[in-house]
């Protein structure tokens, strides 16, 4: 199987090779997508040999040449290079690929992996964004096409697991699990004094700067909830978000005779690699096993919507329909950006994605560049916001009550 890797130098993409890595008389790669990060695509094309790379724009493009020139490698070895929007779909439709892993954050990949979809590709989603700001025209294009749409996120391909347990009909609820990032037992006025440094701190999982400040608000959670009701047709009020700090846990699934069906494992991303790459099958995978000749203790109690407040916002937008699930997404991204760069606290970030919520007007997209033009349009907004509102030093001062 030929795989095209669409973030290849993310903490998805690097495990995704890693598994390739380690099955190398199943997999192979045809095409490695990437950002900027051309150092660490130099020497994925040196071991991986892909036919393509493509990176995000001009500059990157001739970084990508000078390094590769720098290596060892001949240039009649080089692979295929280019750069930009159209080579990324290129790369993610070619008859060559057989398999499309989406892991681009954010809006970058919706396009390619739109487009893959459309041309009948099996499909592993790491991308919550695909979904999140155009759920109703992904789910629409897989099913027209029929193609293969496995999520890759670990709750979400949990919950995948689980739904094989038992007729879609006899399910009543699906049960997505969260660690409570770093602030779980911070009282919410400390929130006010949090530094970018400590919202990186996550718990349980190393991934990327604006997923760990994510899971840090728990907005996160709320694009998961939102991705699931896309992904298992499930309505908001039947996806419920459960504190688990052990992380042990990923997804649980209830049917209607009362039982849960949970998909435990360890907390390494290759296992629902694996599990996307090789459906319906199961092989071994190189992730540890949970040892249960050790005693240990879980624990579930519900999130702090007050606390929490974006992962409210989530709800509310997915019940509300049309592009409000996009606008969340734009402009949680703007914020989060500000927050690492110093220019607002933590709490601000929901106030930003709320007030920005409130101004843009919802409508319905009928095309991926309606999206993407909403999506633009939701930035330009929170970007004014961060611009008219100030958060003064007063406020980052706020007393803490504990």
């Amino acid at each position: 199987m030929k795989l095209t890797v669409l973030g290849s130098t993310g903490s998805i993409g690097t495990s995704t090779l890693d598994v390739v890595r380690k099955n190398p008389d199943r997999f192979g790669v045809y095409a490695l997508v990437a950002g900027q990060n051309t150092d660490t695509l130099t020497s994925q094309i040196l071991e991986f040999r892909p036919k393509l790379a493509v990176v995000a724009d001009e500059p990157a493009f001739q970084a990508l040449k000078v390094r590769l020139a720098e290596s060892a490698l001949q240039q009649k070895n080089w692979p295929e290079l280019a750069f930009g929007p159209e080579a990324r779909v290129q790369a993610a439709t070619a008859s060559e690929a057989d398999f499309v892993m989406s892991a681009i954050v954010g809006v970058a990949g919706l396009e390619a992996t739109y487009e893959a979809i459309r041309h009948h590709k099996r499909l592993g989603l790491a991308n919550k964004e695909v979904l999140v700001a155009s759920g109703r025209l992904v789910m629409q294009a897989a099913r027209q096409a029929g193609a293969e749409l496995i999520p890759v996120d670990s709750e979400h391909n949990g919950a995948h697991q689980c739904f094989r347990a038992g007729k879609r009909e006899e399910v009543t609820r699906l049960l997505l699990t969260a660690s409570g990032g770093p602030f779980r037992d911070t009282p919410t006025d400390a929130l006010w004094r949090v530094t970018p440094d400590e919202a990186l701190q996550h718990p349980t999982w190393k991934m990327g700067r604006r997923i760990t400040i994510d899971s840090a608000t728990m907005m996160n959670k709320g694009f998961e909830v939102i991705e699931a009701c896309w992904l298992f047709d499930l309505p908001p009020d039947q996806v419920d978000v459960v504190v688990h700090p052990q992380s042990s846990i990923h997804a649980m699934v209830e049917y209607n005779d009362g039982s849960v069906i949970a998909q435990v494992s360890a907390t390494d991303m290759r296992m629902p690699i694996q599990y996307a790459l090789t459906w319906p099958e199961r092989h071994n995978a190189p992730v540890p096993r949970l040892d249960w000749a050790q005693p240990r203790t879980w624990n579930f109690f519900p999130p702090d919507l007050e606390k929490f407040k974006l992962l409210r916002l989530a709800y509310d937008a997915q019940r509300a329909g049309g592009s409000a699930t996009c606008t969340l997404n734009a402009a949680d991204e703007i914020a989060v950006e500000a927050f690492l760069n110093g220019l607002i606290p933590f709490p601000a970030i929901a106030e930003v994605v709320q007030e920005t919520l409130e101004r843009q007007p919802s409508r319905e997209a009928a095309t991926i560049e309606e999206v993407l033009a909403i999506d633009a349009e939701s930035r330009a907004l929170a970007r004014r916001i961060l611009t008219e509102t100030a958060w003064t030093e007063a406020e980052r001062s706020r007393p803490v009550t504990i």
